[in-house]
């Protein structure tokens, strides 16, 4: 078997594995939490966060502070994360002008990350933490390590909401018409 052709079968079925794990386990091992101030020490993590976007430019979480942040980790090569990307430039187009900003935190190669976002035009900020995304994920409440795995944080630093799988429908739509309210 080529090298190509082996790498490409053992994350394929990397992939299948996190997906399998965050639709089975993920109801089980994770709650949203709400409100507009909790969840401020597991939030710590990502806003202290300092990610390369596509670019290679550091971009610190923190600038985003006044905002209520939607922070989706996903790779290219996870099926559910594909689909869900319009859900979540469609939500920032709706959003965007009350607050919100959506990122994207690849758990993936540099490459294949610009070449997926450049053929897909996605519309909100990209950053880059590869294999270290892991880490920042479990220390956001997702012990599974599933993709794709949302976490909303609110305007002072809060975690709001953590969903391990992907948003259907008028899930996150639902959150943040909420969380924008007033």
């Amino acid at each position: 078997m080529k090298h190509g052709r082996r790498e490409a079968l053992i994350l394929g079925a990397a992939g299948l594995a996190a997906t399998a794990t965050g639709f089975l386990l993920g109801p089980v091992l994770l709650k949203s939490t709400s409100g507009g101030g909790e969840g401020i020490a597991e939030s710590a993590a990502l806003r202290s966060a300092a990610l390369l976007d596509l670019a290679g430019q550091t971009r610190r979480m923190e600038e985003w502070d006044d905002r209520i942040l939607v922070c989706n980790f996903w790779a290219t090569w996870c099926a559910p994360c594909r689909e869900e990307i319009p859900l979540l430039m469609s939500a920032r187009l709706k959003y965007a002008h009350k607050g919100v900003e959506i990122v994207g935190i690849a758990i993936d190669n540099a490459a294949k990350v610009r070449e997926y976002s450049t053929s897909l035009q996605i519309s909100y900020p990209i950053l880059l933490a590869e294999a270290n995304g892991l880490d920042l994920m479990r220390r956001l409440g997702n012990s599974a390590g599933g993709l794709p795995y949302t976490v909303v944080v609110g305007r002072r630093g809060g975690l709001l909401e953590h969903k391990l799988g992907a948003f259907k429908g008028t899930e996150l739509d639902t959150i943040l018409a909420l969380l924008t309210q007033g």
